[in-house]
């Protein structure tokens, strides 16, 4: 299987997806849609892709222009297809691929916080509410910093944050948000 970026200097380009339990590559149709939103935030901005997964969302980013992308990745197989891309497609200087659990790496985290954030975890393992949680806790948003959210559709979604804009695509939601002051 492969994910196609279909925007920027990488335009056209495949990304291979290694087969993994719980692996979803978002479709190229809700992808054009959230980097249509996206626009007026690209160029320049800083962004976390946690769940990298495949790196479409990411690598998505850095082809339309984002200064840096942090791409955070748990599955050791998917993170070398990662890493060989990286240095493959020469994406060094603005992407970073680091192995690592999500919710730990959160939690240690210090350091500038991003533009935008890309949350698109396991279904199963309901690990939004802890993700936001830590998002708002450790500052790692901008104050004008937007999240990225992908979900089930019987998942709802804490009231710290504010729907910018959301779709439905076959069995799920995927929006932006912001979250809101405490």
């Amino acid at each position: 299987m492969a994910v196609r970026i279909i925007g920027g200097t990488l335009r056209g380009r495949k990304l291979e997806v290694p087969s993994a339990l719980g692996l979803r590559p978002t479709p190229d149709r809700v992808r054009e849609t959230l980097f249509n939103w996206l626009q007026r935030y690209s160029a320049g901005a800083h962004c976390l892709d946690l769940f990298a997964g495949s790196g479409g969302l990411g690598i998505e980013a850095y082809s339309r222009g984002a200064g840096l992308v942090v791409a955070i990745e748990q599955n050791s197989k998917v993170f070398q297809v990662l890493q060989k891309r990286t240095v493959e497609w020469n994406l060094d200087k603005h992407y970073k691929v680091l192995k690592a659990d999500a919710l730990q790496w959160l939690s240690n985290w210090s350091g500038e916080s991003f533009d935008v954030i890309f949350l698109d975890p396991p279904f199963q393992k309901q690990y939004l509410p802890r993700l936001i949680s830590l998002i708002q806790e450790k500052g790692c948003l901008k104050a004008d910093g937007l999240l990225y959210i992908e979900r089930p559709l019987e998942q709802s979604l804490p009231d710290s944050l504010e729907m910018l804009k959301e779709q439905k695509a076959g069995g799920l939601y995927y929006g932006l948000y912001k979250l809101r002051a405490l």
